[in-house]
Formats: structure tokens, C-alpha cells, sequence
């Protein structure tokens, strides 16, 4: 009876949203905590972009590689080699703003690690969550890194005014070493040898690892298929590379972290010298965009698959709707934002615009799983790599914005030197937003 009350299935769910949530509070704790020690040191903000930024450096470089591997030896096992290596490093290194070559070299290496991460977690969740789940579980796993980001956000500051900043990292790599345990004792892979568990199961199209047969000379991969006969299958790299509802992925993935990995990074830069609010002061306020964000996460998974499941709308129009609605009414909020010169102004607007986005994670998000449910892994790892890339673009450009306006002898404090920042991606939600409803299908391609 236990086991039909809670499947296997919902366990790993619940352990990849508490990955999730462990891997954004150690993203936004590096902010909170290199922004107070950067500070105090009088490091400038190029400077400060290029630390802020490196992370996804090596966060984009493992991002394919880490679909890759996930689809041949299995996401569990990525999943817990990658958060012992990052949580190592946090543990090890010193948080010291005159240390650039360290930090740079440290941050490269957890954006590594990170970069398996999310890969691995899709091909999980592809091999165990059957279709009529798919939305809801993919936006509960992913709303976990809001949550972590909302909680660091209320937390993490008073850790620094009261321990100091190193004691963020300490904080994180105990985060991690839990996690770790927890995923080691009770995760396991999909089931496989008996297809008919899996089948019983509600899997639809899985995603099983690859595996090389003992009398394959060339080489050639096998995948299980869900009739349960076996198919020599290649990775269809090409049709992957040219295919248009992917690169429609690809484009909104791009413009979601955009937005999201400028307002984590800069954010606080903005309430301390935008607004000269300090973090400390602001109470529950600073984590509400994030505390929006997990909320809106599974509004949208929940609405998808109610959509779908009573065929209300189909798969492409239900993907379609939800991210239009949620990147459109996002570009208004990033836009007005510097508009309005109170922190309580700045928290709603940035609410807004990161709620928005969350519930358009319905649409672009979940859209792997639809049109390649068999390289769910690789094709998350593609988009992926585009969203870490638009973490490199837009958090090491915003700096080099500030640094400009404060070249031209306008002051940080003025909303016009932040225009520029929040302009630019209120104008990549515009035009991604129309690619998606041009080039998107919710129909299986591969």
C-alpha cells in the first residue's frame, strides 16, 4: 500500500527539486557573499562582473558533455559525482576579493560541476515521469531553484553580517555533503531489465541509458525502446543541429537565463548602490522575486498538464500560450523597472518580471521532453549551454554598462545608468517570445 501511495517516481522528483534548490542557494550565496567581501575590498565592477560571470564559463563548457554522459552511464551516477566536486571546492577555497586567479579558477571549476547537473537531472526525470506528469514534475524540480534562490536571498545576508562571507561557502558545502548522502541512500536508476515494470509504471518514451552491446563490433548504441524490442539508434546530431523547434528552445532558454542570471547576479548591486538600500535592511522584501518564481513554476506545470490532460488545448498550443503569456508580460516589467526609485517598487517589478518568466518555463522548458523524449538529456544540454552562455553575455556586459555610465560621470544611483541593464533583455522577451510561436511544436521530432 506504501508503495502505491508514493511511487518511486515522486521520491526522485522530490530529490531533484531539493538538488535544484541546493545548487541556486550556493549561485546567489557566491553573489551575496563576493558582493559584501568586493565591496568592503573597493574591487570595481568589471572586475566584479568578471568574477560573477566565470561560473558560467565552465558551467556552458558541460552542459553538452554532461547530456552526453548522462545518456551513457546515467544521470544518478553524474548527479552525485558532480555535487561532491563542487561541494569540495566550496569547502576548500578562501572567499578573498584579492584572489582573483583562485576565485576564478574555483568558480570555473563549480560551474563544471553545476554544468552536469541539470542535463542529468532531465534524463532522470525522462526515464522515470510518464507524459501525463511531465509538466508538473519538470516545473516542481525547477521551481527548486527559486526557492533556493528566495531562501539564500532571506538567509544568507545576516550570515555575512554576523560570520562573515566565508561562512557562506562553509554553509553551502554542508548543503551539499547532505544532499549528497540523501541522493546516494535513496535514488536508484529507472527500471529497465523488466520492461514491463517500467511499462506498468505509466513511463511513456523513455530515455534509458545506452548501453553497447557485447557483440556490437562497430560500436553502434542501443536504446530500449517502450515496445520493448531492442533498435540500434545513432544520436541524430545533425537533425538535432537544424531542427527549428529546437533552435525555438534554444532562443527562449537563451533569453530566460538572460533575464534571470542578470537580475541574480546584479540585483543586489542595484538595491546597495541603485537604491542605496542595504540587503540586511530589507527584510522577507529581497526574496519575494525568487519566492515568485517557485510559486509561478507550478502554477504553470500544473495549468500544462491540466491543459493538455483534459484537452482543453493541445501540447503545442498549451506550450505556445504559456510561454507567450509569460515572456511578454516579463519584457513589460524588466522594461519599467528602473523606473521606480523604492525598493518596494524594484521588488515588485522584479517579481513580476521573474514570476512571468517562471510560468513561461511551462512552454520552452518542458518542450525537450516533448519533440526529442529520447535525448531529452542532450537536447537540455544544448539549450542549456545557450542559457550559461547568456549568463556569460549578460552579467560580464552589465558590469562593462555600469562601469560606461560610471565613466560618463553619471552616477550608479541614477535610473539611467540602469536603463540599459533591464532594457535588454525586456527586449530579447519580445522577440524570443514570437520565435517560439512561430517555430514551436509540442509533437515528437526524434
Amino acid at each position: 500500500m506504501a508503495r502505491m501511495l508514493f511511487p518511486k517516481r515522486y521520491i526522485i522528483v522530490l530529490l531533484t527539486f531539493i538538488c535544484t534548490n541546493v545548487c541556486y542557494i550556493e549561485r546567489i550565496g557566491f553573489s551575496i557573499a563576493y558582493t559584501s567581501a568586493a565591496n568592503a575590498a573597493g574591487v570595481d565592477q568589471s572586475i566584479k562582473g568578471l568574477i560573477l560571470s566565470v561560473f558560467y564559463y565552465g558551467y556552458a563548457l558541460s552542459q553538452i558533455p554532461g547530456g552526453w554522459v548522462a545518456q551513457h552511464i546515467g544521470g544518478r551516477r553524474v548527479l552525485l559525482m558532480s555535487f561532491v566536486l563542487w561541494s569540495l571546492i566550496c569547502a576548500v577555497v578562501p572567499l578573498d576579493p584579492n584572489l582573483v586567479t583562485v576565485l576564478v579558477v574555483a568558480r570555473l571549476l563549480v560551474g563544471v560541476a553545476q554544468g552536469f547537473i541539470f542535463p542529468s537531472i532531465h534524463t532522470v526525470l525522462a526515464q522515470w515521469v510518464p507524459p501525463f506528469e511531465r509538466s508538473r514534475s519538470v516545473s516542481l524540480t525547477t521551481s527548486g531553484m527559486y526557492l533556493g534562490a528566495a531562501s539564500g536571498m532571506l538567509l544568507l545576508p545576516s550570515l555575512v553580517k554576523y560570520k562573515g562571507p566565508q561562512s557562506v561557502f562553509l554553509a553551502e558545502a554542508a548543503l551539499g555533503a547532505i544532499w549528497t548522502f540523501l541522493w546516494f541512500k535513496f535514488a536508484s536508476d529507472a527500471p529497465r531489465s523488466d520492461h514491463s515494470k517500467a511499462t506498468s509504471a505509466g513511463f511513456g518514451h523513455v530515455s534509458l541509458p545506452i548501453t553497447k552491446s557485447e557483440d556490437n563490433k562497430v560500436g553502434l548504441q542501443k536504446t530500449i525502446m517502450q515496445n520493448g524490442s531492442v533498435h540500434v539508434a545513432k544520436i541524430p546530431w545533425r537533425s538535432i543541429t537544424f531542427s527549428l523547434p529546437i533552435w525555438a528552445i534554444v532562443v527562449n532558454s537563451f533569453t530566460f537565463h538572460y533575464a534571470l542570471y542578470v537580475l541574480m547576479n546584479w540585483l543586489p548591486t542595484y538595491f546597495e548602490l541603485g537604491l542605496k538600500q542595504s540587503l540586511q535592511e530589507m527584510g522577507s522584501s529581497k526574496m519575494l522575486p525568487y519566492l515568485n518564481m517557485f510559486i509561478f513554476s507550478n502554477i504553470g506545470g500544473t495549468a500544462a498538464d491540466y491543459l493538455i490532460t483534459r484537452r482543453i488545448l493541445s501540447v503545442t498550443k498549451t506550450r505556445k500560450f504559456l510561454n507567450t503569456l509569460g515572456f511578454l508580460v516579463a519584457s513589460v516589467a524588466l522594461m519599467v523597472l528602473p523606473s521606480f526609485r523604492s525598493s518596494t517598487g524594484a521588488v515588485f517589478c522584479s517579481s513580476i518580471a521573474l514570476g512571468s518568466l517562471a510560468l513561461g518555463r511551462a512552454g520552452f522548458a518542458v518542450n525537450h521532453m516533448d519533440v526529442a523524449p529520447k535525448y531529452a538529456g542532450i537536447v537540455m544540454g544544448i539549450s542549456n549551454t545557450a542559457g550559461t552562455l547568456a549568463g556569460v553575455v549578460g552579467v560580464g556586459v552589465t558590469g562593462r554598462i555600469l562601469d560606461a555610465a560610471k565613466n560618463a560621470n553619471v552616477d550608479l544611483s541614477s535610473s539611467e545608468s540602469w536603463k540599459p541593464v533591464f532594457f535588454l533583455p525586456g527586449c530579447f522577451c519580445i522577440v524570443s517570445s514570437f520565435i517560439f510561436l512561430i517555430f514551436s511544436t509540442g509533437e515528437r521530432i526524434f
